[in-house]
């Protein structure tokens, strides 16, 4: 017995390979901006990135309220991604201002209160640390 037609895929199908497809272009997207912006750099690290190797952060972490958009999204080794994990950003500067120096210097195209919310991070620390602190006079 000969069939005379062809299955076809069900439209749904269809539609999920596109709407998945758009989804990776996306990030693409954004990989290529992050990797740009942030002149082929970890910005926390400053190691150099291929682009195989950089992973996307968000600044402000999607878990706790944070935008998937350019000014949040900025290129980091996966070492320094996962020693991050979702922490807030002044968290994780007062934790490490080495990586808030490394982030004011190389995260161009980041939303400016994320710039001042790291350099206010990496003062703190600092004074706490006493290394900007200047020896009294007797």
């Amino acid at each position: 017995m000969m069939r005379d037609h062809a299955t076809l895929p069900r439209a749904g199908a269809i539609e999920r390979r596109r709407r998945r497809d758009s989804a990776a272009a996306t990030k693409r997207a954004y990989k290529h901006a992050a990797m740009r912006d942030c002149g082929h750099r970890c910005v926390y690290c400053a190691t150099s990135l291929g682009y195989e190797s950089a992973t996307l952060d968000h600044v402000h972490p999607l878990a706790h309220g944070g935008a998937n958009a350019i000014g949040n999204v900025v290129a980091a080794c996966s070492r320094c991604n996962l020693m991050k994990g979702d922490m807030l950003p002044h968290e994780f500067f007062v934790r490490h201002p080495w990586a808030g120096a490394n982030f004011i210097r190389y995260a161009r195209a980041v939303h400016r209160a994320l710039k001042r919310s790291a350099r206010r991070a990496v003062s703190l620390a600092m004074a706490d640390t006493g290394r900007w602190a200047q020896p009294i006079a007797a």
